[in-house]
């Protein structure tokens, strides 16, 4: 798996969701804004986007994946 595909499958699950992705191997480091995070805790933040990654996690397509996640007001005031 590479940072495209990681990215694409994200955007493609989440709704209004934006990805940068970096990272090769099985090794990536993501940022995730989604409106959908409105109102969530970190934690369930993490836990809705490792829920998209399962599959590739299982495989072994992805070993490790270092994340941030905004609301889109969040990432408008970085």
């Amino acid at each position: 798996m590479n940072a495209s595909e990681v990215k694409a499958l994200l955007e493609s699950t989440i709704n209004d969701c934006k990805v940068t992705a970096e990272g090769e191997g099985c090794n990536f480091r993501i940022i995730v804004v989604s409106s959908e995070f409105e109102g969530m805790s970190t934690v369930k933040r993490q836990q809705l986007v490792y829920s998209h990654l399962q599959d590739a996690i299982s495989s072994g397509a992805i070993h490790a994946v270092t994340m941030k996640t905004y609301t889109p007001e969040q990432f408008s005031t970085l």
